[in-house]
């Protein structure tokens, strides 16, 4: 079984499958197995804590409904847009292949997306809340002058999100730098390139049961639960790499 590190360790590009770690990611396969290694279906990841774990901030109802039905959404309409591409290799009839790019698109970063968002979150006792240390506090007082400032940046981004999509903390190798952005749905107006780090759902199945149409409070609260671990060492990663 692979660990935490080997997953961080391979992470180059944003929202790419194979970055997966193996107990999270593919059913059986293998990180070394090579391009003929290919897996045919994905599984739903377990979550990394018990579904009242980020009480009070984030209620058990909404972690068990995220996670069970609308991740387990996007896996089963991943293995489906999987299944009918390789179904229209085999016959060669692409006439659907606009719309099976865009299931695909939307339903790969789906899940991907929501593998870096439950573990970029943690209770307290296992490092929930407090802030950035190190070369990433370092590099947030660089690149954004300060850690208020930073967060109060990526707190207004994530709140001006139109409709459903995701506040997103990168580091762009080209650009040598952590940058903040918005995505719409699960793969729209992002930067290609972009490492993920750290990922705030703001679908409103996120945070509707608890906060309804408030937004920026559901934002504020999740900060009491990012973290910093993790986010720490997919920055490692990723500076690592270049």
């Amino acid at each position: 079984m692979s660990t935490r590190r080997d997953f961080l360790g391979g992470l180059t590009a944003f929202g790419v499958l194979g970055l997966l770690p193996r107990e999270l990611g593919p059913a059986g396969s293998s990180a070394d197995d090579g391009p003929g290694g290919a897996p045919t279906t994905y599984e739903l990841p377990p979550l990394p804590y018990d579904y009242d774990a980020l009480e009070p901030y984030i209620d058990a109802q909404t972690m068990r409904i995220h996670h069970d039905l609308h991740h387990k959404g996007y896996t089963d309409g991943l293995n489906k847009a999987m299944a009918s591409l390789a179904a229209a290799r085999d016959s060669g009839d692409y006439a659907n292949i606009q719309q099976l790019s865009r299931l695909l698109a939307f339903h790969a970063g789906g899940y991907f997306n929501h593998i870096v968002f439950w573990n970029n979150m943690a209770p307290a006792d296992r490092g929930g809340g407090g802030r950035p240390e190190g070369k990433l506090a370092e590099a947030i007082n660089r690149d954004f002058g300060g850690h208020e400032k930073f967060q109060a940046y990526f707190s207004a981004a994530a709140a001006a999100v139109e409709g459903n999509g995701w506040g997103i903390l990168g580091w762009h190798p080209a650009l040598n730098r952590l940058v903040v952005m918005t995505m719409m749905n699960q793969q729209d107006l992002t930067t290609l390139g972009t490492v993920p780090l750290l990922m705030c759902d703001v679908w409103e199945h996120a945070y509707y049961l608890k906060y309804q149409n408030r937004r920026p409070d559901y934002i504020k609260a999740w900060w009491n639960v990012v973290n910093w671990r993790d986010v720490y060492q997919r920055f490692e990663a990723a500076t690592h790499s270049h």
